[in-house]
């Protein structure tokens, strides 16, 4: 695109483009971004929800491909477990804040959001299969709700942009309770799913930072 010109025809360089356009510039980003960020995550919540529908119709249990802790076979579960549920209650419970987490996530760029699930799903996963009873079966997203959670509200401390703070304060103030989810609790819940999905996140915010270029040396 052409750079601008003032009343006067001259041309402004590239650093010096007038407040309102870099604005409108910045806005149009978002905005696509947002588009983006909706769209992909509804089509993986959808998807989870397909798979979900799929196992109550066929007769194989989908659900044995979860995680089995201390079980070498079991680590190929890592990648699958995330997107299986044990019944639609399940999938209901992790459905609503992994849209709206999952969103936020996704708001910096597609790419990036990969990255960060993926680190999120094998830091969890791992977790679990090594600090779960022996061969026990783990599925769920909740791994995912909870390092989305941890990766907006870091990302914003350590990438310090001011749409990224806010977003991470707001995440933190409503969100704050699934904190007692990484401790011991209820049976049949996988605190530690949670726990090392949190960890994931915030793991995956601190890698995936925005690098600052270098101070000159004098």
């Amino acid at each position: 695109m052409d750079d601008p010109l003032d009343t006067y025809g001259t041309r402004f360089p590239p650093a010096e483009r007038p407040a309102g356009e870099r604005f409108r510039r910045r806005a149009g980003e978002l905005a696509a971004g947002a588009a983006g960020a909706a769209m992909l995550i509804i089509v993986l919540v959808a998807g989870m929800w397909a798979i979900e529908v799929a196992d109550y119709v066929l007769p194989a249990d989908f659900d044995a491909y979860g995680i089995r802790s201390w079980d070498v076979e079991g680590l190929g579960g890592i990648f699958l477990a995330p997107f299986l549920h044990a019944g639609f209650g399940h999938l209901m419970a992790n459905s609503l804040p992994l849209l709206v987490l999952g969103f936020l996530a996704a708001l910096r760029g597609i790419g990036r959001f990969l990255l960060a699930s993926l680190i999120i799903i094998v830091v969890s996963g791992l977790g679990v299969w090594f600090t779960s009873s022996p061969y026990v079966v783990t599925v769920g997203a909740s791994g995912l709700v909870f390092g989305y959670f941890g990766f907006v509200v870091a990302r914003g401390l350590f990438d310090r942009r001011a749409l990224d703070i806010l977003i991470g304060i707001g995440v933190a103030v409503a969100y704050y309770s699934i904190i007692w989810g990484v401790l011991p609790g209820e049976a049949g819940i996988s605190w530690q799913g949670h726990l090392f999905g949190l960890v994931g996140g915030v793991l995956a915010a601190w890698a995936l930072r925005r690098r600052r270029a270098a101070l000159p040396a004098y």
